[in-house]
């Protein structure tokens, strides 16, 4: 398989080029030049692979020439041996057609430790077969960095510097990356919000010349490795709920797109999704994008962090496909974005909403509905789950609706007391979190500072 830009201008990869790339030189996100379409038969034979196995079988068309299947198997195996429930991504019947489907058994208690379990593992290995070493700059909402460092501590040939906006991720969050004290692990405290971590971190990837002679590495949804992982578990959902024989609909917690477009790429290889729902918070760039409005709002902070974004990186990828993957367009269009507010075309807004629907959700709501949830079911799910409990309401009628549950609610202990319940317990292996030394630096809001730190931890 080999890897194309958004924009057009950057030179087509392969699938090790483009994990050890991350952002493209044209400043576009590399998406699949093509996918193999996968008949109804063959998902029909992958029914009953566990998900390690299916895992492999999904994703080895992207991986296949960068190193023999049986290493790849092995790191798949490996990526998710960690996880705490046997099934790795399990579904929880909420109601008569409305499933959980439980993404926050891995070791950081998030969605993100299905991708970056695996890309820290991918990213070891190609480093280890150049002789080079890699610096892994990434910016987080919250889940992401723990994720990755996570990932990636222990790596001989990786260097892992995290940027989280200060005093705006929750304690836990915050705790599950700044307790971390292996060597190469670096956590920065940005005086500023998500956007602007990104904005940095992107900013870094455009000029590289400061981490020479070591390689910049992407782990933010940027890296296509990430959403390639994240369609796995559409699919594996998928066939254990029907969808072979039964519509099926996905609501999907997100802000920066990447989770969604997980799903849309396992459609776009002959999955049947019928629908997915975007839920968003107060920040609702994605609801408006998805109606063709694509203009910024000042950032809100919520109870929802991981979505306190108002800048959808990986909704480019989307608008790629819906612009007929035509890279000058799409090259305009977020030209004149960085300047201003764009408005789609109706061509591009109705190709959009016969997949897509989208709802926002604020805070009052999030915490009506974690509370009638628990009343109605017995389960306790996180403000990002209830969002996209809440945005069912813009599903359509008549098919089986899977929310993606995508954190576990003890990292969010500040939703879940506002919602009317003590503190969730963390799991066992984690229940001195709160007592561990920490360690990170809080540096200003300015490209320049953060480099300089960024030369400074290199090992």
């Amino acid at each position: 398989m080999k890897f194309v830009s958004t924009r057009g201008q950057a030179p087509v990869l392969g699938f090790d080029d483009v994990v050890l790339t991350g952002l493209a030189s044209d400043g576009g996100l590399y998406v699949p030049e093509s996918l193999p379409t996968i008949s109804e038969a063959t998902f029909r034979e992958w029914q009953s692979l566990p998900y390690d196995e299916l895992a492999v079988e999904v994703m080895w068309p992207f991986v296949e020439g960068s190193m023999p299947r049986e290493t790849f198997e092995s790191m798949v195996k490996d990526a998710y041996g960690s996880f705490r429930h046997s099934a790795i991504a399990p579904t929880k019947q909420l109601s008569h057609d409305t499933w959980l489907l439980e993404l926050f058994h891995g070791p950081t208690l998030a969605f993100k430790d299905f991708a970056l379990q695996l890309l820290g593992r991918l990213l070891d290995y190609f480093l280890a077969e150049r002789g080079e070493r890699g610096v892994v700059m990434g910016a987080t909402s919250g889940d992401t960095g723990s994720a990755a460092i996570e990932g990636a501590r222990h790596s001989e040939h990786l260097d892992v510097v995290i940027l989280h906006p200060y005093q705006r991720v929750s304690e836990v969050q915050r705790r599950q990356m700044t307790t971390v004290l292996s060597d190469n692990v670096h956590n920065v405290a940005l005086k500023g919000n998500f956007d602007d971590c990104q904005a940095i971190v992107k900013a870094s990837f455009m000029d590289q010349a400061f981490v020479s002679p070591n390689r910049l590495l992407a782990v933010n949804s940027i890296n296509l490795a990430r959403i390639m992982a994240q369609t796995v578990y559409y699919i594996y959902s998928g066939l254990r709920l029907g969808a072979l024989d039964r519509e099926i609909a996905y609501s999907v917690p997100s802000a920066n797109f990447g989770d969604v477009f997980g799903g849309y790429l396992a459609k776009q290889m002959g999955f049947p999704i019928a629908h997915f729902t975007v839920a968003t918070n107060a920040n609702d760039a994605l609801v408006r994008g998805l109606r063709g409005d694509l203009s910024r709002k000042p950032l809100e902070k919520t109870l929802s962090p991981s979505m306190d974004i108002v800048v959808s990186s990986n909704f480019e990828r989307l608008l790629f496909d819906l612009h007929g993957r035509d890279g000058l367009k799409m090259s305009q269009v977020m030209d004149s974005f960085q300047t201003g507010a764009v408005q789609l075309d109706d061509s591009v807004v109705n190709q959009a909403k016969a997949l897509f629907s989208a709802h926002a959700v604020d805070d009052d709501q999030t915490c009506a509905t974690i509370s009638r949830i628990f009343e109605e079911t017995g389960e306790l799910i996180d403000p990002h789950t209830a969002t996209g409990v809440d945005a069912l309401q813009v599903t359509p009628s008549g098919m089986t609706k899977v929310v993606l549950a995508t954190a576990h609610p003890a990292k969010f202990a500040e939703a879940v007391e506002k919602a009317g319940f003590d503190e969730v317990p963390l799991p066992s292996d984690m229940t001195d979190l709160l007592e561990r030394e920490e360690r990170y630096t809080v540096v200003e809001n300015d490209l320049d500072d953060v480099q300089s730190f960024v030369r400074s931890v290199m090992g």
